[in-house]
């Protein structure tokens, strides 16, 4: 099983158990209810947060990974162009 599934799961599991304990306690309705709003607010800006997080990483390491092949292509180029310089030198020795 992977990490990020058992943290998910922990995650879950104690959101529920929040949203349990905030239903079952002795308190008017509309106290209840806000408790609820709030709560899964407070746990959607934890999410949007953490997703955020995620696909900053995935961006960045996504421009490095461009930048690196833009790179390695110039190179690669370059090695090709001079390789043709020297076939075209040798041919004409010929």
């Amino acid at each position: 099983m992977k990490t990020s599934t058992t943290v998910l799961g922990i995650l879950g599991a104690a959101a529920a158990g929040a949203f349990l304990g905030v239903l079952f306690a002795p308190d008017k309705g509309s106290n209840t209810r806000k408790k609820i709003t709030d709560k899964s607010k407070d746990y959607k800006d934890n999410l949007k947060g953490k997703v955020d997080g995620i696909i900053s990483t995935i961006t960045s390491n996504g421009k490095e990974l461009v930048e690196e092949g833009k790179a390695k292509f110039n190179a690669a180029k370059e090695d090709f162009n001079t390789i043709k310089d020297e076939a075209k030198a040798v041919k004409t020795n010929y």
